[in-house]
């Protein structure tokens, strides 16, 4: 690590009283290119001004910091320099910023205090997020401490970069002790901080500090807003966001943003549309990263239709809106609309990216599109040169063996010039349990469990095709591991939204409001189902100790089916039901479902952990392939 020299640090500043100078100064500040720059530099060096701080200073600060600039000029400069003030050193170390060079960002400050030239306001700032950028923890320390040394301890920006860098390096602690100290907190120091906590899991203590803001903006809503959904507790959001409306706060682009995935993560479409046509109300700029979280939200919640609206309605489509649009498609098993709408990106003169790969072949992998996966997994290199991510092989592994190609799966992994990870390994794992190979499966089993001990998903994957073999001895077996691991099993709720509410089920539960009337309402569900030849799937898994969906409750009563039971409650014939569930959906749900889209002459969109099922007229749209 390089010394900052706290203790050689002296005092001193070199700068020189501003005086009037001859036009060629004047010039440069209506300097718009480098050439430009370049003749005006040439007449202040015949002018004797080469040594002259303030005028090389507006040269270097042009080349390092504008957007026409060059920082090798602007370094070049500044070693012509005898003796650059405060002003060149802050310049030159934003210019490294800007081009992401944080270490040398950091070796000029040191240099700076060699030179016993004194830091001012403007200097901490770019050093502080230069040590942030780079993770030198022990510099960013060191400055903490010439921050105080220098007397900057009762300045705003200084204060507040240190917060930052606190916050970045997860010292929780440190950033709230520079936060209590602060002699004057503005809106930035507590939405700082509000931030670090929010970023590192510690919700309720980002709250705290929200509650105990004296003033907020929207940029204070949305860092509480944003770290409710970055750890999923969408219905916080909500309420959140509910406040906010009451409270008169003008929803901004960031907040839409948040608030977007936060429908996302719930499902709720009707929400998502209010917040879109809120965007188009208001006036907010639909730039590239909003529209393709609109189209995310409308995929995720079931409308592709609205989703291709708005990605045909975009004047100007970036790459991030293409993949966006292109994995909606194959989440919803719509494999060859995915290929198509990837070739007129082609057509387009867009070029693909390695996550354009990964819808493509995910697309292939959901629809069985085999021939069509092993074409564009070669494609990719051979056209475009992208070369496989652990992303890809996974993608392929997944599409080999739900297609029973296990031991082309298994030779890809063993070809993979990585180690395998648990999405690779698990996606052949899922299919060893399909397609009953209980020999490989056990090996695949017991590496993943090594691999994510804490994965409950891992071990019920593996007690099941144990279940499915009869081999109940080995089922006990995984359960005492999961409880001598403390392993928790994750367990099954789904979500339905009716009138901008998220009604949320799990197997069993009887904590609805209405839970009298919807369990009446499957009761007949089922009944009326029964009648076009249902009978419950009660395979292995769903007998036996470890299941995704809790023994105690029966299979007619597993989440989805509460779910699909109060959508039919609540809405009249005709209307599509969407729910939301947070495991792949049973074997016995997806049958039942299919019936139920044609008992009751329904369309239901259920979105699981994997992708999107489309139930109508007693058919799902995965074709039984999930």
């Amino acid at each position: 690590m390089t010394s900052l020299h706290l203790l050689q640090a002296t005092p001193h500043s070199l700068s020189s009283p501003p005086r009037s100078y001859p036009s060629p100064l004047n010039g440069l500040e209506t300097c718009s290119t480098m050439a430009e720059l370049k003749q005006y530099h040439s007449q202040l060096i015949r002018l004797g001004l080469s040594a002259d701080n303030d005028a090389m200073g507006r040269v270097i600060k042009f080349c390092a910091v504008s957007k026409n600039g060059d920082l090798g000029y602007a370094l070049q400069v500044f070693d012509t320099i005898p003796h650059p003030d405060a002003f060149i050193y802050n310049t030159t170390m934003r210019g490294y910023l800007q081009y992401q060079l944080p270490r040398n960002c950091i070796h000029l400050y040191s240099q700076m205090l060699q030179d016993s030239v004194e830091p001012n306001r403007f200097t901490f700032p770019s050093v502080i997020r230069a040590c942030c950028n780079d993770n030198a923890i022990e510099e960013g320390k060191q400055v903490h401490a010439h921050v105080v040394k220098f007397g900057f301890e009762a300045d705003g920006f200084s204060q507040n970069s240190l917060i930052y860098m606190y916050v970045n390096f997860q010292s929780l602690v440190k950033a709230r002790r520079v936060f209590d100290k602060m002699h004057v907190r503005d809106v930035v120091s507590w939405t700082s901080l509000i931030t670090g906590y929010s970023k590192w899991g510690f919700l309720d203590e980002a709250f705290e500090v929200f509650e105990l803001m004296p003033e907020r903006n929207s940029v204070s809503w949305n860092a509480m807003i944003a770290g409710y959904v970055q750890s999923n507790q969408f219905h916080e959001a909500f309420t959140l966001f509910d406040r906010m409306q009451t409270e008169k706060v003008v929803l901004d682009k960031f907040v839409a943003a948040s608030m977007l995935s936060a429908c996302t993560g719930l499902g709720a479409l009707d929400q998502g549309k209010w917040i879109h046509g809120y965007i188009k109300r208001s006036g907010i700029e639909l730039d590239s990263k909003l529209a393709t979280t609109i189209i995310d939200m409308y995929c995720k919640c079931g409308s592709l239709e609205k989703a291709f609206e708005v990605f045909n309605g975009l004047l100007h489509k970036g790459i991030s809106s293409w993949n966006c649009m292109i994995g909606g498609l194959a989440m919803h098993g719509m494999g060859e609309a995915a290929i198509q709408l990837f070739k007129e990106m082609e057509k387009e003169k867009v070029a693909p990216d390695n996550i354009t790969f990964v819808n493509v072949l995910s697309a292939c992998a959901h629809s069985g599109l085999v021939e069509e996966g092993r074409y564009y997994f070669s494609y990719m290199v051979e056209v475009h040169g992208i070369e496989p991510t652990t992303e890809h092989f996974g993608c392929m592994v997944d599409l080999l063996g739900r297609a029973g190609m296990l031991e082309e799966a298994s030779e890809l992994i063993s070809k993979m010039p990585m180690s395998p990870d648990v999405g690779v390994l698990g996606a052949l794992l899922g299919a060893c349990k399909i397609h009953k190979n209980f020999e490989l499966g056990e090996q695949i089993g017991k590496r993943v469990i090594e691999l994510e001990p804490k994965n409950s998903g891992r071990y019920v994957l593996l007690a099941n095709l144990y279940a499915n073999a009869g081999r109940w001895e080995d089922v006990a077996g995984v359960r005492k591991l999961m409880n001598d691991r403390g392993v928790k099993k994750v367990a099954g709720f789904s979500m339905i939204e009716l009138e901008g509410v998220v009604n949320e089920f799990i197997a069993g539960g009887k904590g609805h409001p209405q839970a009298q009337d919807i369990y009446t309402k499957v009761d007949e569900m089922l009944q009326r189902i029964r009648c076009v030849g249902y009978v419950p799937d009660t395979d292995g898994a769903l007998l036996h100790c470890l299941v995704e969906e809790e023994k105690e409750n029966p299979l007619y009563y597993h989440s989805e089916k509460l779910a699909i039971g109060f959508g039919l409650l609540k809405t009249k014939p005709g209307e599509t039901l969407r729910i939301s569930k947070n495991l792949r959906v049973c074997k016995d749900c997806h049958l039942a479902t299919k019936l139920i889209s044609k008992v009751y002459d329904r369309e239901i969109i259920v979105r699981d952990r994997n992708r999107f099922h489309h139930f109508k007229n007693g058919q799902c749209s995965c074709k039984d392939y999930w």
